[in-house]
């Protein structure tokens, strides 16, 4: 049995190996060293974000027919997709499967703060009251089914290798914990490290309740796309420890940090105006910009 076909026939151990090892890496970190005070409960906050998670994985499991990888495999047996129509190494289509899905996760995470129907959705994740590991798996159901769909049609036209797929849903999952946690890098190492993957310190700039640092840095794994398309942005205004987490109109922790009030809340408020490229405040970066409708 060749290396990926061990990788695919122990998939699932894997997955939730390297779930698991990574919370507890990095809950580790964070408990040893804190980059900022947290405001809430952790005990309550850590049991409210994984209950989501458990129910997203429940609820994939109950509407979906498949898993990207058995997707995948079917298109490499029917010959879908780009890739399948080329010849290359294994290695090389498997570099090629992950950058460029990589990329897509990007592009959808724009749209997800582009479109205000899809915000509403999105704002779960962003509602978080404190920012550490679990941050980065607190998803409403139906954005994490809506992305199920997209990486399913990505797969379908890009026809990538099944064991490239898995190592790409590894280290997705693998680096939005990174990403989320609660955790500071040496300055140097943070600089360096930001050419090759997204650190801490930068996707934190992304969750602060300003709209223009929170439509920014949308890379989850890849730094590269930020910087091609101009969305990057080095520090917030106010620095690491000052900025604000959250959205500034949702600061209940029983609303945004209970998962009814997880649940719910796509399904609260007006549909208002949360393009991207709409600024309500002044450019001088010396004033503060105003509170965001959402």
């Amino acid at each position: 049995m060749s290396w990926s076909q061990q990788l695919l026939h122990y998939q699932n151990e894997i997955r939730l190996t390297a779930f698991f090892a990574i919370l507890a890496i990095m809950g580790g970190w964070e408990q040893i060293a804190p980059r900022r005070a947290l405001m809430l409960s952790k005990v309550v906050r850590w049991s409210n974000n994984l209950g989501i998670v458990f129910l997203n994985s429940l609820l994939l499991r109950l509407l979906l027919p498949t898993t990207a990888v058995a997707l995948a495999t079917l298109c490499s047996e029917q010959g879908w997709g780009l890739l399948n129509q080329m010849q290359m190494p294994l290695l090389v289509a498997s570099l090629v499967t992950i950058v460029a899905m990589d990329m897509v996760v990007y592009l959808q995470h724009v749209m997800m703060h582009a479109i205000p129907l899809l915000w509403r959705l999105h704002r779960v994740h962003h509602a978080d009251l404190d920012y550490d590991v679990t941050t980065g798996a607190r998803f409403h159901p139906i954005e994490i089914l809506l992305s199920m769909l997209i990486k399913f049609a990505t797969i379908i036209l890009l026809g990538p290798p099944a064991v490239a797929v898995l190592l790409f849903e590894v280290i997705l999952n693998a680096t939005a914990m990174f990403n989320h946690a609660n955790i500071g890098l040496p300055l140097a190492l943070d600089r360096w490290l930001r050419r090759l993957l997204v650190t801490p310190d930068m996707h934190r700039v992304h969750h602060s309740t300003e709209d223009d640092e929170a439509n920014s840095n949308f890379g989850f794994s890849l730094p590269w796309w930020d910087y091609i398309f101009g969305t990057y942005r080095s520090e917030p205004r106010l620095g690491q420890q000052g900025m604000q987490i959250g959205i500034h109109r949702y600061r209940d922790p029983q609303q945004v940090n209970q998962l009814p009030g997880m649940l719910w809340l796509p399904f609260i408020g007006r549909v208002s105006e949360y393009a991207i490229n709409r600024r309500q405040w002044q450019r001088d970066e010396s004033k503060q910009p105003p509170p965001s409708e959402e």
